[in-house]
């Protein structure tokens, strides 16, 4: 078992490598192009990896939060996503705006109808009859 532990610890660092270098911005990667970074690592898996995680990786790990940043002034603990019906007062809230926009829409609707119709009745009797 003692003499798998070069291999096993090599194609974990070339696993590892070929990972981390795929994930990278292409950008942030040092010294070489992303690309060429690839081929080394595949072509010279110990050196090339070594090589890697010395002169290519970026220094600075990314900035990133695992969901949409939002314009709260960056107060974190009120972008983090809530758990379904957490606000019940809030969904109620929503309900009643969804029900007076939708309302106020259909008495739109409504007199603008009554307005064509009161366009096409206009129309007929100022038309001549032929």
């Amino acid at each position: 078992m003692l003499r798998f532990l070069p291999v096993i610890v090599e194609i974990a660092l070339l696993v590892f490598c070929l990972i981390d270098c795929i994930q990278s911005d292409s950008d942030r990667v040092r010294n070489l192009s992303k690309g060429w970074w690839l081929v080394l690592i595949v072509v010279l898996p110990l050196a090339g990896g070594i090589a890697w995680l010395v002169a290519g990786r970026p220094q600075t790990p990314r900035a990133q939060v695992p969901w949409r940043s939002t314009e709260t002034a960056g107060f974190p603990e009120y972008e983090r996503p809530r758990r379904y019906g957490e606000d019940a007062a809030a969904e109620e809230r929503r309900r009643a705006e969804e029900r007076r926009s939708d309302e106020l829409h259909e008495q739109m609707l409504r007199e603008w109808e009554a307005q064509i119709r009161a366009r096409e009745q206009a129309t007929e009797r100022d038309r001549p009859d032929a």
